[in-house]
């Protein structure tokens, strides 16, 4: 059971990590398209995708709420400390990604 809470949570992690960056570098092309600064763009798609990224990483919301509504009405601590990690998880995969940003970018993301 352990060895399944590891590889939700390297999964969890590159999913959030790769939505970030797939959609900072795929939208700051568009905006080049449209004539916009795409370093600006970088900025601001990085910021606005944050959430998203996370809800991605954990499959959605609905999973993660039936997840903490079995873990706390059937008394199974394990559903929610998983739950609970593996949104840490991918919080961890979105710093990271917007880390990787501001260090290629030299500027911080807000």
């Amino acid at each position: 059971m352990e060895d399944r809470l590891v590889i939700s949570m390297i999964q969890c992690f590159f999913i959030a990590f790769g939505v970030i960056v797939g959609g900072t570098i795929i939208g700051s092309i568009g905006s080049f398209l449209t004539g916009e600064a795409p370093l600006t763009s970088m900025f601001r798609i990085a910021k606005s995708l944050r959430i998203w990224a996370i809800v991605a990483a954990i499959g959605g919301t609905f999973d993660a709420i039936s997840n903490f509504e079995k873990g706390i009405l059937d008394g199974s601590t394990f559903d929610v400390f998983k739950q609970i990690v593996i949104i840490v998880s991918a919080m961890g995969g979105v710093k990271t990604a917007l880390l990787l940003f501001e260090w290629l970018l030299g500027d911080e993301v807000t």
